[in-house]
């Protein structure tokens, strides 16, 4: 029987990245980045990944990682999903991650990433599930053409993973392509547009079975995200209706507000056993498919869920641009279509699974 409860290492990890996370990921501080022309937290993520060693989580000892498995990089994300941080460590740290273990080839890439000297993004267009079709590009010559929407924390990569209709996947230095912003519901995760115009690629290798596995692994980890926002806007919603009156009582008194609470609360708990079970079958290996399937179509309305009763508890508050419960939506809405809709994975569990369709 596997136990899914955390260990007291995963524990010390959370307390560690929640305390990093406190002095760099204020709310204020997140709202103010995503007004600017620059949204990613690049000191945050420094201190994550050059400081505390976290974007090599995934890879090897002997490849220049820490040599840790998907339930270590699923309490990081927790963490992040509570701080709505601003960082690419999805994209970076486990899908371009993925992406490259999958390809034996390249160490010397997969060392530079697993210590945060350089930022990697996957050029597939988020919202791809995984198994779904995802644009190519034209090789041609030894150059790449063509143009990829939709690819999230492409404005801070250093190189992206670019799969092309040779069946390939190329490395391309992000000095060699241009990135265009496009609007983004998500200001703490934007997508950019990249257009290769005779781009130089380094070959990895095979792209189906590397996007395959990237994509799998974003999608399970993404679920532990979601968990995090949602225990976000859950506490902070507790917290706020004891604290608020309304006819000389605590607005959390009231027997209305009580049962919605306790509905989400359940919600909550039952996405953090469906996301620490995906976590631990991708670090296992052991019924991954129906794992990640499992989570991410129950993870994507509990968050969205979650964040709507925030808001809407939170009242006038919570309809202020300076209250941060706006950016948590934001991103729920955005990650019920990351990585694949509810919809898709439930399809896909039903393939998995051989039940059909009635």
């Amino acid at each position: 029987m596997t136990d899914l409860l955390y260990s007291e290492e995963e524990e010390a990890l959370r307390a560690a990245v929640r305390d990093l996370l406190s002095d760099h990921c204020d709310a204020p501080g997140v709202i103010a980045r995503t007004e600017s022309g620059t949204p990613h937290d690049l000191a945050a993520w420094k201190a994550l990944a050059d400081g505390m060693g976290l974007a090599g989580l995934l890879v090897p000892e002997d490849r220049g990682g820490q040599g840790a498995t998907h339930r270590e990089a699923a309490v990081v994300l927790e963490e992040l999903g509570r701080a709505v941080a601003p960082v690419p460590y999805l994209t970076s740290a486990v899908v371009a991650t993925e992406a490259l273990l999958a390809c034996d080839a390249e160490g010397g890439l997969l060392a530079e990433l697993a210590s945060g000297r350089r930022i990697g993004a996957l050029a597939v267009a988020l919202n791809v599930a995984p198994g779904g079709a995802y644009q190519v590009v034209r090789h041609e010559d030894g150059a790449l053409h063509g143009e990829l929407t939709a690819i999230a924390d492409a404005a801070v990569a250093d190189v992206l993973l670019v799969p092309a209709d040779d069946g390939g996947l190329y490395a391309v230095d992000a000095d060699a392509v241009t990135v265009t912003p496009q609007a983004s519901l998500d200001l703490t995760r934007p997508v950019a547009t990249v257009t290769l115009d005779g781009a130089p690629g380094r070959l990895l290798g095979d792209a189906e079975p590397a996007v395959r596995r990237a994509l799998r692994a974003g999608a399970g980890l993404l679920a532990s995200e979601q968990l995090g926002l949602a225990e976000w806007t859950l506490t902070e919603t507790v917290r706020y209706l004891k604290e608020r009156k309304q006819f000389n009582r605590p607005v959390g008194g009231f027997q209305a507000i009580k049962h919605r609470l306790a509905q989400l609360w359940l919600e909550v708990v039952n996405l953090r056993a469906a996301a620490r079970n995906a976590a631990d079958a991708l670090s296992t290996g052991e019924d991954v498919d129906v794992a990640v399937a499992v989570a991410q179509a129950y993870a994507a309305p509990v968050a969205v869920h979650a964040a709507e009763e925030a808001l809407q508890l939170h009242a006038g508050i919570g309809m202020t641009w300076e209250h941060p419960v706006h950016l948590y939506l934001k991103r729920a809405k955005a990650d019920s279509i990351a990585y694949g809709t509810a919809g898709a994975h439930r399809e896909a569990l039903a393939e998995t699974i051989d039940l059909p369709a009635p």
